[in-house]
């Protein structure tokens, strides 16, 4: 029994009580920590290899368990493993966890499932950030569920993901694993994913809790400075999404310190915001060696036994990936009495109360346990397959193009060049089980079917011959392949040029966990590649495959450049045939662009919401504009918007609709993205000039019209004020629809230059964009609570 009075929270069944007053110490401490069964071989967690301490050695896992066990980390994601021969291991583990250890208590299994989940013969989804430019949570949600039934069908129980991280500074190499830089985008494709995954009976993990992407420099594990408005304002809204309107039942702290706390010792966060005030009931788990990481890191506690008890305080319950703190450094502070034994009391209920709430402590789990694995699954199916090939196809953005595209007739003769040109990894991200775990085995099967860009067009375009010259690497600056490539190029029809990334982990790749960068320029010698097939004279399509957005702003807007740019976030393991689909012209790409693409890589940090001075002005030399703005995004047809009107009025903390007619002016039948944007006109505090309050996806035939009404909540407007409440303030709000946030940026920084110099606005601001509607927010301020709504909705009439 504890040694003080446990706390009257959490509430918690009577047979988790039950089980827990029956505990001993070190039952109660296996149940808030995991073991890495496979743990070693390269390093797949930050600083693993000095992290490792006891991984089991020659002891059983009958001894390692013998007090029960939390979590089982990672046991099909580490190696290459059969997924059936794997159950079928798994289910007589659990066998003997419940019927030769005390309490008999199964364990939770938690795997990575970022693009999929990330197994061996696994489906590989696109990365997160193409989640962001497809504009499309539905497709997300039903992308997650089939992850979901995937790995409750492996008996695996919890997800880690998705990532919730704004994106603010594109140096962060793991900006492929965040959907976007605006919050409510995030927020709601987040959100989508979480219902998605947990609908099938598996967790949802937020990560990463919380500001872990405003890291100083854009490097991975940096101190983050961001002021408490910033955090308010920016990072936390797609968490309370995911916590308030998704369910989500688990949330990960973050690795980073804001202002000098480490978030792994946040009280503030972890419990009074998430618990107190958002009621989350969930479980709260480390990142990997994050505890460990406050003693050896941060350096806020003097020894792992004290980091425990830090994050235990905080809020913290259960250590991953497994107990390098929780376990003995922890029990010996809690026998001299230094550590109330309490703390590990609170940790152990919601522990077990998430055991409970997925059914481990029922008796039908242990009657499916008799039952068995199931002898064989098709984790990568003609379904899964479907389903990615469409999220690819709509992730894809059109950021230029001269007419060359599509290519609807044919050409003779295509050159396919480029180092990403015939590579299946180059078209996944960093916790694709390809690149996370397949590229320390390189002499096994990669399990799935990854057909590269180069064999997709030439299935795509059959009736051409093709000539395929890599040109040179992703990294380095060996130019021996240019003269073959120019070659290649100057005897061909058109030119496909695929450039990019390589997603890898800390420093094996240019971008991915660990992979930040001081340039924004392609990495090695590929900028060079392009300007030499651009000047044969021959058209170049270039295709971007990337997990960051890069400037290239001199492919698009120079004198001589290439004739079409396509952009392309990590499209997963059917991306090759979707930008083949795409580039013939079987599919019309509707992408847009979820982060701003910059002109150089001193723009950074970076985010379209930014105030009046936050733009370019006379009064600096240097201008932020990016090269394409957030929501960019061309098609092969043309879109134009029309009947704007908007509620004259609402009261603050009501909801208020927006309606716009939007038609298809060209002759193919396309998909825009209708984006709907606002502007808090007078407010106490600075506020950005443009923000989205809305988006929703418009499939339309050659001609067609449709009327899309939002219905906006005011919360969307809302920010905190000066003494740091989020509120809703009365006044004026203009909202507008626009192809890109960029239209309305532009303008109204220069109506404000117009007005302090006196000089006709719309003169000084060109095309203003689409027509403007203002809406009056009435009554008094409006403090922001849980109860409020958060989500704009979207109807579609003819």
């Amino acid at each position: 029994m504890t040694d003080v009075p446990l706390p009257a929270w959490p509430q918690v069944s009577e047979r988790v009580r039950d089980l827990h007053a029956r505990m001993t110490l070190e039952e109660k401490l296996a149940q808030i920590v995991g073991y890495w069964l496979d743990r070693g071989g390269d390093v797949v967690a930050p600083m693993a290899n000095e992290m490792a301490g006891d991984t089991g050695g020659d002891r059983r896992l009958s001894e390692i368990t013998a007090h029960g066990l939390g979590h089982y980390t990672r046991v099909y994601g580490t190696r290459p493993v059969d997924p059936a021969e794997r159950a079928a291991w798994l289910w007589a583990e659990q066998r003997r966890l419940v019927s030769q250890t005390r309490l008999g208590i199964p364990a939770l299994v938690h795997e990575e499932c970022l693009t999929g989940l990330a197994a061996w013969q696994a489906a590989t989804f696109p990365t997160p950030l193409a989640w962001g430019a497809s504009f499309d949570p539905e497709g997300v949600e039903e992308m997650a569920t089939m992850i979901g039934a995937d790995m409750r069908a492996l008996g695996v129980h919890q997800g880690l993901a998705p990532v919730l991280d704004v994106i603010r500074d594109a140096r962060w190499g793991r900006c492929e694993e965040a959907i976007g830089e605006d919050p409510y985008l995030v927020g709601t494709v987040a959100t989508a994913y979480v219902r998605g995954l947990q609908a099938a009976g598996v967790h949802g993990t937020l990560k990463h809790f919380v500001g872990y992407s405003g890291s100083r420099a854009g490097r991975n594990h940096a101190p983050v400075s961001a002021g408490p408005r910033e955090i308010a304002d920016i990072y936390l809204p797609p968490f309370e999404m995911a916590v308030l309107d998704g369910g989500a039942r688990s949330v990960m702290a973050s690795y980073n310190d804001i202002d000098g706390v480490p978030q792994h010792s946040s009280v503030e966060h972890l419990t009074t915001l998430l618990r107190e005030t958002w009621g989350f009931d969930g479980v709260v788990v480390a990142d990997y060696f994050g505890v460990a990481f406050l003693a050896v890191m941060h350096a806020v506690a003097a020894d792992r036994g004290r980091a425990a008890a830090l994050a235990l305080e905080a809020g913290v319950d259960v250590e991953l990936p497994s107990g390098d703190a929780y376990l003995e450094p922890l029990a010996a502070l809690i026998r001299s009495g230094e550590v109330s034994e309490s703390l590990v009391d609170r940790a152990v209920l919601r522990a077990l109360a998430q055991k409970e709430s997925l059914g481990l402590l029922e008796e039908s789990f242990v009657a499916g346990l008799e039952e068995g694995a199931p002898e064989s699954i098709d984790l990568d199916s003609p379904a899964h397959r479907a389903l990615a090939r469409r999220l690819a196809e709509e992730s894809v953005v059109l950021l230029s193009n001269d007419g060359i595209l599509p290519l609807r007739e044919g050409p003779a003769k295509v050159a396919l060049i480029g180092p990403n040109a015939d590579r299946s990894e180059a078209l996944m991200g960093c916790y694709s089980f390809v690149n996370h775990v397949m590229a320390s085995y390189p002499d096994k099967p990669l399990g799935i079917e990854l057909p590269t860009i180069a064999e997709a067009i030439r299935a795509e375009l059959g009736g051409a011959s093709f000539e395929v010259v890599a040109g040179c690497d992703v990294e380095g600056s060996d130019r021996s392949g240019f003269p073959a490539a120019v070659s290649a190029a100057a005897a061909a029809d058109v030119a496909i040029l695929v450039v990019g990334d390589q997603a890898g982990l800390f420093g094996r790749g240019t971008v991915g966990e660990g992979n930040d960068s001081e340039s924004l320029e392609l990495p090695g010698v590929q900028r060079e590649l392009v300007s030499s097939i651009v000047a044969t004279g021959t058209p170049v399509v270039l295709v971007v495959v990337t997990g960051r957005p890069y400037a290239i702003g001199w492919a698009l807007d120079e004198e001589t450049r290439p004739a079409a740019v396509l952009q392309a976030f990590f499209p997963g393991e059917e991306g090759g045939p979707a930008l083949a689909r795409i580039i013939s012209g079987a599919v019309n790409p509707s992408g847009r662009l979820p982060v701003s693409l910059p002109r150089v890589s001193g723009t950074q940090p970076y985010s379209y919401l930014q105030p009046l001075l936050g733009g370019p002005s006379e009064v600096t030399s240097t201008d932020p504009t990016p090269a394409r703005p957030f929501g960019f995004g061309l098609s092969y047809t043309t879109f134009g918007y029309s009947g704007l009107s908007a509620d004259r009025s609402v009261a603050a903390g009501g909801t208020f609709g927006v309606e716009v007619t939007v038609t298809n002016l060209g002759e193919v039948a396309g998909v825009d993205v209708v984006q709907l944007y606002g502007r808090d006109l007078v407010a106490s505090v600075v506020r950005p000039v443009s923000q989205l309050l809305g988006y929703q996806r418009v499939a339309l035939g050659p001609g067609e019209s449709a009327t899309v009404r939002f219905e906006v909540p005011t919360t969307r407007l809302a920010f905190a004020d000066r003494g740091l409440t989020r509120v809703i303030e009365p006044g004026d709000v203009e909202v507008w629809v626009a192809a890109s946030a960029g239209e309305k940026v532009a303008t109204a920084v220069a109506e404000g230059i117009a007005e302090l110099s006196g000089v006709e606005a719309a003169s000084a601001a060109g095309d203003s964009g689409s027509d403007k509607a203002l809406v009056t927010i009435t009554g008094e301020v409006h403090p922001v609570g849980p109860g409020d709504r958060r989500i704009t909705t979207a109807r579609i009439s003819p």
